[in-house]
């Protein structure tokens, strides 16, 4: 497993800045998993508190500790605005569809920040860094089946559809692959 402990690390693209989470993001993240909208496909359990947010990025902190990556915060640098996060994270503390200890890219943005290529132009950069830095040999994502918008998504950069798995309430979800052209 990659092993990058300092977390330093930040990734730049054309409007983005990539960096990790920091307690500081809180307001921000409260503010985009308050709304219902963002958590229609996300177990429709938006976050109540910011004490909910801080503890999630404390978790996501531990993560960067543990397994030298996690999600990270995505900011807007024209405005240094906190839009959401995006990022790879080592799934190694559950189950998604038979699968554990496996490489997951996902994102969140806040809906003002919907449809206009951030979570694309994101993918694009963290999907270089985890195949080219990283070099790990697959990723994965999964998204709610009804997702149009995320399914696009990942087709679009180049992941491969491989089956439709219910959860254990029954709802149906997609999972994604991709494998690592450079090698």
């Amino acid at each position: 497993m990659f092993q990058k402990k300092d977390m330093n690390l930040q990734l730049e693209t054309n409007r983005l800045l990539l960096r990790p989470l920091e307690l500081t993001d809180a307001a921000a993240m409260f503010t985009m998993d308050n709304n219902p909208n963002v958590h229609q496909y996300l177990w429709q359990k938006p976050t109540q508190t910011i004490e909910e947010s801080l503890k999630i990025i404390e978790f996501v902190q531990a993560q960067y500790q543990k397994n030298g990556i996690g999600r990270f915060a995505t900011i807007l640098k024209e405005t240094n605005e906190f839009i959401g996060w995006t990022g790879i994270k080592y799934i190694d503390d559950h189950i998604e569809n038979g699968n554990t200890n496996f490489y997951d890219y996902g994102y969140r943005l806040n809906e003002n920040f919907w449809n206009k290529g951030y979570a694309t132009e994101a993918s694009v950069a963290w999907l270089e860094y985890g195949f080219k830095q990283m070099n790990i040999k697959t990723m994965n994502a999964y998204t709610h089946s009804e997702n149009e918008a995320s399914n696009h998504i990942l087709q679009k950069i180049g992941f491969q559809f491989l089956e439709d798995y219910p959860d254990e309430e029954k709802v149906i979800w997609k999972w994604w692959q991709m494998k690592n052209s450079n090698q």
